[in-house]
Parts: C-alpha cells; structure tokens; sequence
C-alpha cells in the first residue's frame, strides 16, 4: 500500500511575534484550536486506518475464537441463562451439541466431510456439509442419526431423575425428548423431512400442511423459520422431481424404506411417551 501524507488545514498559524501581544492572556500558549486539532488527530488517524483494514477485519472474523464450535457453545449458554438458571442452560446446550453430533457422525460415515456444530442463540445448531449423501437412504440415515443420539443422551438425565426425584433433571429430560420429537416432524429441511425422502416425499406436504397449521395456532419465530426454509426447499425438490438424477437419488430397496418406516416411526413413538411422562404440570396461582 502507498504511503499516504496528511497535511494540516487550516495552515499553521504564523509565528508569534517575539513582543508581549498587546491582549492580556493571549500569549498563555496554544489556542484552543490547536489544542483540539492535537487531541483529536490520533482518533482521526485510526478512525482512517480503520476504515481502509475493514475489509481484512471481516475476512478474518470467521477465525476468531468466539465463532467455533466452543465459543457458540458459551455464547448460546449465556443467551439461556437469561431465562434460565446457568445450570440448566448448561444442560440444554449439551443436549443440543449430542445431537448435531449425531449428524456429524453419520456424514462421515457416509463419507461426507462435515463441520463442527456452531450454536444460534434460540435457534439451535447447525452443522454444513457439501451433500447429505449418495442417495434418498443416507439422507435418512443421517437424518435420524441426530434424534436417536440425542434420545440416548437424554436418557442421561432422565435416570438421573428417577433415581433422585429432583426436578431439574426431569424439566432436563422433557425438554431432550421434546426438542428431538419436534425435529421429527415431517417437514424439511427438520429430521424427519429427511426421513421422508427415503419413505414418501409427498409426506413433505401434508407435513408442510400440518405445520402451516400449527404455526397459525401458536406462532413462534421458529416455526416461521422452518416453514420459509422448508417451503424453499420443497419447491425446489418438486420441480426437480422428473429428472433421472432426482429420480435416481429416490430409488432404494424396499427392505430400506421399510428399515427406516420402523425407526422413524419408533424413535417418535418413544419421544412422544418420555415427553408425556416427564411433562411437569406447574401450578402457578400461588405465584
């Protein structure tokens, strides 16, 4: 970069005659100009430099610290612990990272490379990979890998419960098997609207459907989200339905579709029955 030289304006003040100023005062030093234009110069200077390195600061904020994984991770705790106690807060964002987890797993073992989960505040997680896999099965198989080790990560808590009665640890497990059940509703881009790829793509609509409804009786910014980016890419999976790749990709055994009908239809029964029975009724009248 070329050296860039700044000036002074206005000019400098002529010399001060060597005679006393025949104004009383006015030879006490500096004049206020001075002294301001002397006080402010090195904040101009850096305000300058800033603005010609801002370019190479946003490159470099992707690898700062407080975007990977662990530092979304406190991040996310922090944000929680605004509604919560700490502690909870700490347990819900271990729940979530087991179950990103489980993703990340299952791509690589589809041979898919996978990043590190990073954490959204309120959001969740996500985790970005190139594709899902070679075909409609992997996308199941991946899938499902996030709410079946999430499911066993949160028996964790659930034992801790029974065996101690204590009431964090079952407000904990609700909360695992709730979050893993409403991953698998039918509907992309959730779990189970990957599931469905391997079962029935037209469960994405009545999925779809379903949520529509659900988010006009309960709105909730999630919800909103889900239906954006689900209709987004259901639209985009519909026109693409007749060509030999889309059609290729959904070509699998029926022994496979029926492996992943059971699973899938399990794993949600097993997560509606832990969310029935860990429900806390709170009794709020006496607040």
């Amino acid at each position: 970069m070329s050296d860039t030289r700044v000036t002074s304006w206005p000019p400098e003040e002529p010399a001060e005659p060597d005679f006393e100023p025949v104004h009383p005062g006015s030879g006490r030093g500096k004049g206020l100009r001075e002294r301001l234009r002397e006080l402010f110069a090195p904040v101009a200077a850096g305000a300058a430099l800033l603005l010609t390195k801002g370019k190479a600061l946003l490159l470099l904020l992707p690898k700062l610290k407080i975007l990977t994984t662990s530092g979304t991770m406190l991040v996310s705790i922090a944000a929680y612990a605004l509604i919560w106690p700490w502690t909870f807060a700490i347990g819900f964002v271990l729940l979530l990272l087991l179950h990103e987890l489980g993703h990340v797993i299952q791509l690589r073992r589809e041979g898919v490379e996978a990043s590190a989960p990073m954490f959204i505040p309120f959001l969740g997680a996500v985790i970005s990979a190139k594709s899902l896999g070679e075909d409609a099965a992997a996308e199941a198989r991946v899938g499902l890998a996030g709410p079946i080790l999430g499911t066993i990560a949160t028996l964790v808590p659930l034992g801790i419960w029974l065996a101690t009665g204590d009431d964090f640890w079952r407000a904990l497990a609700y909360v695992g098997f709730f979050i893993n059940l409403f991953n698998l509703l039918p509907v992309l881009p959730l779990d189970g609207g990957r599931a469905m790829a391997a079962l029935s793509p037209w469960m994405w609509f009545a999925g779809f459907a379903g949520l529509v409804a659900l988010t006009f009786f309960f709105p909730n910014p999630i919800l909103i989200l889900v239906l954006i980016f689900g209709g987004v890419e259901s639209w985009r999976r519909w026109k693409q339905r007749n060509t030999p790749e889309a059609q290729a990709y959904h070509a699998i055994p029926g022994r496979t579709r029926a492996l992943v009908a059971i699973v899938y239809l399990g794993l949600a029964a097993l997560l509606a029955v832990g969310v029935a029975e860990t429900f806390l009724q709170r009794d709020l009248s006496g607040v």
